[in-house]
């Protein structure tokens, strides 16, 4: 550690022998920084500050009847379109700093500078739904007065561009959907037109929301015709029981002898032959009780009741054969029985003609479906196609208009005001300079002027080294240093020393205390600028 100091001292004792030319170089690097930080122009800054607001009420009530517009899209696109040169050339052309380039390349130069001296900061950052917030737009110029006319310049444009870039593209498209729409509106009725001429010349042949398509309509026929076929079996079997039930047992033949005269003529047919046959069957029980077999009236009364049993007889097979005089002459017609069978026939009867008339029907439209195999299904192909152009042209048209309505309900809410553009501080400049920072340029120029002197001892020194003490010169030589002659002054030059020190360090005060007058007459000046402007 001891080497390391031991060398930095040499080196400084180096450098300190060319201590008078690093104070002039000193002195000429500070007048001349000094100079040209006076010398550099003031620059005035203009702020201008807007709040976007798009959380108005409107809002959350057209969320979804309208098209949201992207308004931070718009900002962001207008923030880069106001940087951009055709925006500073008519910029500078309102605010006549164009009068300040004579030609194109000074031209070129002013709209640089004028892009460099402006900034546009803030945005959603500062907005809690991550929409709109709060923008500054600030411009640095050599006079106040155009530095305020330009900022109201960038801030006309960028409200009045946000605004209108959004009525235009709501324009645009609102073009746009017209346009299509007119498109859609004749491709529909041409839809409409050839499904129309479509129907009319195939009647008959397509299908319907009820039946369905041709195969459906052909298996529902020939699934009723079975279901009628099932149905007129099941009514010929009930047909020929009720008919079995109604010609087989005779349950309704009256078996009594009426009691009145009356009697006879209601009941007749079967029911008088069998009152004849008790009274003649009686008649020979009296008679046999009184005579024998051989008698002529016993053997008479035998062969009556005999004639009698054989009509009887024969009277029974015409009512099972259904003979309408013999159930007459016997008065089945009459016996509650007979009749409700009767009826359940005559109802069977009328089911049988409508199951066979439906059947017949049914395998009429099957044959009739059939024979249609190879149209229908063609001419419902060609429906369903014609109806599927027509359904998605429809659909498309309907979207259309419904886009139409709301890009037109979109506009007229930002005609009233759905984006507010709120100036919180219109264009000012303070009447001070905000460059540049003369109290710390001059300082750095001091610095530097320091510096850059130092520097320059040290430099001398290293061209033109010398040994300071016997160590340096025997670690330089290798060989051992036997002594050293010591420099004795006399009073005279012991003078001349200090004199020469106390010169150097008034050169070096002086030039401190003119720094500090600078920034003394820097900083008055400012002062006295600002009472005036006052």
């Amino acid at each position: 550690m001891s080497q390391v100091v031991d060398q930095v001292v040499d080196e400084l004792r180096g450098a300190w022998r060319f201590r008078w030319l690093a104070m002039a170089a000193a002195w000429l690097v500070c007048l001349g920084g000094w100079v040209f930080v006076f010398a550099m122009p003031d620059l005035y800054e203009a702020t201008a500050r807007v709040y976007v607001d798009t959380r108005s009420v409107l809002g959350p009530l057209l969320d979804k009847i309208t098209v949201r517009q992207d308004v931070d899209s718009q900002l962001t696109l207008v923030r880069q379109a106001l940087l951009g040169r055709p925006q500073l050339e008519r910029v500078a052309r309102e605010t006549d700093l164009d009068l300040r380039a004579e030609t194109p390349e000074a031209r070129a130069t002013l709209i640089e500078q004028l892009r460099s001296r402006i900034t546009i900061q803030g945005g959603s950052s500062n907005s809690r739904e991550g929409s709109g917030g709060l923008y500054v737009i600030s411009y640095q110029d050599q006079n106040r007065e155009k530095s305020i006319a330009v900022v109201d310049k960038l801030l006309n444009s960028f409200v009045e561009e946000t605004l209108g870039g959004n009525r235009q593209g709501s324009e645009t498209a609102q073009r746009f959907l017209m346009k299509q729409i007119e498109e859609y509106e004749t491709r529909l009725s041409e839809a409409e037109s050839r499904l129309a001429d479509f129907k009319k010349r195939n009647v008959g042949l397509m299908p319907g929301e009820q039946t369905g398509d041709y195969f459906s309509r052909l298996q529902n026929e020939i699934d009723a015709a079975k279901k009628a076929e099932s149905s007129l079996g099941v009514a010929l079997s009930r047909r020929e029981e009720l008919q079995r039930q109604l010609r087989g047992e005779i349950p309704f033949l009256a078996t009594g002898s009426s009691s009145s005269g009356g009697s006879k003529g209601a009941a007749g047919g079967s029911n008088d032959t069998s009152t004849r046959i008790q009274e003649t069957q009686a008649r020979l029980d009296e008679l046999l009780l009184r005579f024998t077999d051989k008698h002529p009236d016993v053997a008479a009364t035998r062969e009556t009741l005999e004639q009698l049993k054989e009509r009887r007889n024969a009277e029974v097979e015409a009512l099972r054969r259904g003979d309408p005089s013999a159930m007459a002459t016997a008065g089945a017609a009459s016996n509650p029985v007979y009749q409700s069978i009767q009826l359940a026939l005559n109802q069977v009867e009328v089911e049988i003609a409508a199951l066979r008339g439906e059947l017949g029907e049914h395998n009429r439209k099957v044959g009739q479906l059939r024979g249609m195999v190879d149209t229908v299904p063609q001419v419902e192909a060609e429906f369903a196609r014609l109806n599927r152009d027509y359904e998605v042209t429809r659909e498309g048209y309907r979207e259309l208009v419904d886009r139409l309505q709301k890009a037109r309900l979109s506009e007229r809410a930002d005609e009233t005001g759905v984006v507010k553009f709120e100036v919180v501080d219109p264009p000012s400049a303070a009447f001070n300079p905000v460059a540049p920072n003369r109290v710390k340029l001059l300082a750095v120029v001091l610095v530097a002027g320091l510096g850059l002197g130092g520097g320059l001892a040290y430099l001398m020194h290293q061209l033109r080294p010398v040994f300071n003490n016997v160590r340096s010169l025997a670690d330089i030589t290798g060989l051992p240093v036997l002594g050293a002659v010591s420099m004795t002054f006399v009073d005279r030059k012991r003078a001349e020393s200090r004199l020469r020190r106390l010169a150097f360090g008034g050169a070096g005060t002086a030039l401190v205390l003119v720094f500090l007058g600078m920034v003394l007459f820097h900083s008055t000046g400012a002062r006295l600028m600002q009472r005036i402007m006052g």
